[in-house]
């Protein structure tokens, strides 16, 4: 059986948007601007958050349980959240084969990462019951 590692994930962002269309026409043409602005800024949201989930896909499982993405920096940086500077070290060592692996999602959710940066000082326990 083949393991499927792209995906298109444009309904999500087609159905946002058409939601977003309905609450928008209402509204006058000075508001346009910022309607799509707020369009944009979740659409960015959804598509990272989505990126978020197959974190433990790229990382496998062991260090998927001691990591977790927390959010994005500036020049395309993605910071992880890891557990204590043990993990953070490990995961820095194989931080080109994550990149690679997380290549079909950023490329199929239009995402750019160039750059990981593992900070243990992010880590929440509370985080990890999702």
């Amino acid at each position: 059986m083949k393991k499927i590692l792209y995906s298109n994930f444009e309904g999500i962002d087609n159905i946002l948007a058409s939601m977003l269309d309905d609450t928008s026409k209402s509204k006058k043409n000075n508001d346009d601007e910022f309607s799509n602005n707020t369009k944009n800024l979740i659409k960015k949201a959804i598509n990272r958050n989505t990126l978020y989930k197959f974190w433990k896909k790229a990382v496998g499982e062991k260090f998927g349980e001691l990591s977790y993405p927390y959010g994005m920096a500036p020049q395309y940086t993605m910071i992880i959240a890891c557990k204590n500077a043990i993990v953070a070290q490990e995961l820095l060592l194989r931080k080109h084969e994550i990149i690679e692996k997380l290549a079909p999602y950023t490329k199929s959710l239009k995402i750019t990462v160039r750059d990981l940066k593992f900070d243990p000082k992010k880590w929440d326990e509370e985080y990890i019951s999702v």
